[in-house]
């Protein structure tokens, strides 16, 4: 079940929403939060009900810990310090991520090296594991620093499960969410609430319909296939996915956002124009806001941050952002992917040392280019695929245009009637081209107005609201007569 498909939004908001706010008002708020809890359960449990034990083991365990980490009169033997505790705890927490999520990738490596007899195994990475042990790492190390107050268990649970962010984010910090999730002002319906949510859910579920899914065609058609890219299948296949990764998290960072206020519970912004940045920490500023937050403060604030000498500090955002990388999947191109990202960061610093300033076009421009090249080691699936497309960005070849049947006939959410306008006037390659490129001029377009948290904290007049709604209709016909693919950022 995804946030974009009928029985979401048919079935299993409504069904949610509406029995939650029935037992709050029968004075049931207890059995409400238990019952929000058992619908984000059956949330996760929908693509494999096999995780649900590791989830919940996950959860008592680590509340138990954090629970311990802050009492005064701890049931842990004495020979055993409130720091160790932390460590063991956390080393757990890491373990059983390193688990899923690397050891096909170092066995790999292992045999590859050293030509090791082992096999490799094949390890189902269980969704939304790097968010929920994540979050729950960020508990326990605010517990040990006194930062947690309140210890409820089913609170907790529902901190932890909460449905809109349990897949893919925001990373979430227990100091921030407990409050609401205790307050009874929470408890009632509010109108206004409503409308922001569904406002800001319709947004999304636009983005993510019409737009993400369009790109991803194009963009897997150049990153999937083998054949040589020239030059304009290189960029067309690269922006392409560029514009499909920002709008399928823009869209989910929306769409989590809005089902979220329907239970009004506000969830930190996590997305804010990113490819309007005018250099790469602007970036980091923007994108992923809550993962950039929780590296800054569990990761490279520990390692000494910028309060050692320079060079230090340069080893710091390098160490910081490899791991960034590795965390997004255990890969060789992600890894790289980080690593050029922390030495981007590092020649910011260094640059800034000596107060120089670009031009604000140029600077656009640069940040863009390099987080478009970049993107190419997040998509391609191994050296090869990204060496393929990187030598295509870079050609002087302009006479093979990309002529896939697919990408030019596809009845994409822009309606068939315009695949049969270009095609009844164009060869098939250059109409493929043509209605590729005209989407990337339309997504420039569209990145450079407001974004939806924006429009929606000017308020939400009677117009906007019956304009999102259209949207939201468009979307709710195409995703019932197309199938689409899960968001991307569930696969980290």
């Amino acid at each position: 079940m995804i946030f974009s498909s009928a029985q979401f939004i048919l079935l299993f908001l409504p069904i949610t929403f509406f029995l939650y706010f029935l037992l709050n008002r029968l004075r049931l708020v207890q059995a409400g939060k238990v019952w929000l809890v058992a619908m984000s359960l059956l949330f996760y449990g929908y693509w494999s009900v096999a995780y649900l034990p590791l989830l919940l083991g996950s959860i008592c365990f680590n509340f138990i810990a954090g629970k311990q980490l802050a009492s005064s009169t701890p049931s842990y033997p004495s020979v055993f310090s409130r720091r160790l505790i932390l460590t063991m705890s956390v080393a757990a927490n890491l373990a059983l991520l390193g688990y899923f999520k690397y050891t096909e990738f170092l066995i790999g490596n292992l045999v590859a090296v050293f030509n090791l007899p082992l096999a490799i195994p094949q390890i189902l990475l269980p969704l939304g594991i790097s968010f929920f042990t994540f979050t729950q790492i960020a508990y326990l190390v605010d517990s040990y620093r006194g930062a947690v107050k309140e210890y409820n268990f089913i609170n907790y649970a529902l901190f932890v499960t909460f449905f809109p962010h349990l897949i893919a984010g925001p990373i979430l910090h227990h100091r921030e969410m407990m409050d609401q999730f205790k307050s009874r002002w929470t408890l009632t319906v509010r109108y206004r609430h409503i409308v922001l949510g569904l406002f800001i859910f319709s947004l999304g579920m636009f983005k993510k319909v019409l737009i993400a899914d369009t790109f991803a065609i194009w963009a897997n058609e150049g990153f999937d296939g083998v054949a040589e890219l020239d030059f304009f299948a290189a960029w067309g296949s690269s922006l392409s996915y560029t514009f499909q990764l920002y709008f399928d998290f823009s869209g989910y960072c929306d769409m989590a956002m809005g089902a979220s206020l329907l239970f009004n519970i506000w969830l930190p912004i996590n997305f804010n124009s990113p490819y309007k940045a005018l250099n790469i920490q602007d970036f980091w500023r923007r994108w992923h806001m809550t993962l950039s937050r929780y590296l800054r403060d569990y990761l490279y604030i520990p390692l000494g941050g910028n309060r050692c000498s320079p060079i230090r500090s340069y080893i710091n955002l390098m160490a910081t952002f490899l791991l960034g990388g590795l965390w997004h999947g255990a890969s060789w191109m992600f890894l790289i992917w980080g690593g050029l990202h922390g030495l981007a960061l590092v020649i910011h610093r260094i640059w800034g040392r000596f107060n120089l300033r670009l031009p604000t076009s140029l600077a656009w421009l640069i940040t863009f280019l390099f987080i478009n090249i970049t993107w190419v080691f997040f998509r391609a699936k191994d050296w090869t695929g990204a060496r393929r497309m990187l030598v295509g960005l870079l050609s002087l070849d302009f006479h093979s245009p990309l002529s896939s049947t697919s990408i030019a006939t596809s009845q994409l959410a822009w309606g068939g009637w315009l695949s049969d306008y270009f095609l009844a006037w164009f060869p098939l390659g250059l109409a493929a081209n043509l209605r590729c490129f005209l989407g990337i001029v339309l997504a420039f377009s569209i990145i450079y107005q407001k974004n939806a948290m924006q429009l929606m904290n000017e308020g939400v007049s009677t117009k906007k609201m019956y304009s999102a709604l259209f949207l939201l209709c468009i979307a709710m016909y195409a995703t019932m007569t197309t199938t689409s693919a899960v968001f991307l950022y569930f696969n980290f």
